[in-house]
């Protein structure tokens, strides 16, 4: 079970949004494009700046935004004409770039480890990566969670409020982030076999 699943309501609710961008010009690589500059400045403002904890709260509140985005230049893609070979590699590359952005900051919050919170960055790479070569096997794009992108953003989201509402985060929550890398590592196993075996059954 993965939040992706949950994906076909949300777009639903975005569908009469799409169309009035459709109308206005809006192209699916534009949205794309947007949805990475702002989840990487937010991402090194955070990292670099080292704001109170309060602009944590940032973070949650792209998260939705940003799945939002992402919804709507797939759709932008596919309901209107819209689909192009820059727009796939765009699509897959931007997200791995922003998830890297947006994790970053998580390697300055106590007691997170800056090691492990590069390892889930490597990984959530690998697991788009994963999913997206599975059509050069002869099988779908695989979306097998259990820690796909929305899931990832929703635990990084979860975490980012709890920090932003100054509560401090225990000694044990130390072991999020290998637990985290775990999911992820996992999920990577997943996109695979399943490739394999969707090619077999082929």
């Amino acid at each position: 079970m993965s939040i992706y699943q949950l994906k076909p309501r949300f777009q639903a609710l975005l569908r009469p949004l799409v169309q009035r961008l459709a109308r206005a010009g809006v192209t699916a690589n534009q949205v794309t494009m947007a949805a990475c500059i702002v989840s990487v400045t937010l991402g090194l403002w955070l990292f670099w700046a080292a704001p109170s904890h309060a602009a944590f709260a940032l973070v949650p509140l792209w998260m939705l935004v940003r799945m939002a985005f992402n919804a709507v230049d797939g759709m932008l893609a596919r309901e209107h004409g819209q689909q192009s070979a820059l727009g796939a590699f765009l699509n897959d590359l931007t997200d791995v770039v922003s998830d890297a952005a947006l994790y970053l900051p998580f390697a300055m919050v106590a007691p997170f480890s800056g090691f492990w919170v590069g390892v889930v960055i490597v990984l959530a790479g690998l697991s788009e990566f994963a999913g997206a070569l599975g059509p050069t096997v002869g099988a779908s794009r695989r979306y097998d969670g259990p820690m796909g992108k929305s899931d990832r953003a929703f635990v990084f989201g979860a975490v980012g409020l709890y920090v932003a509402l100054g509560w401090p985060l225990p000694a044990a929550a130390a072991w999020l982030m290998p637990l985290l890398a775990l999911a992820v590592g996992w999920t990577v196993v997943r996109r695979v076999r399943a490739a394999l075996a969707e090619r077999t059954a082929g």
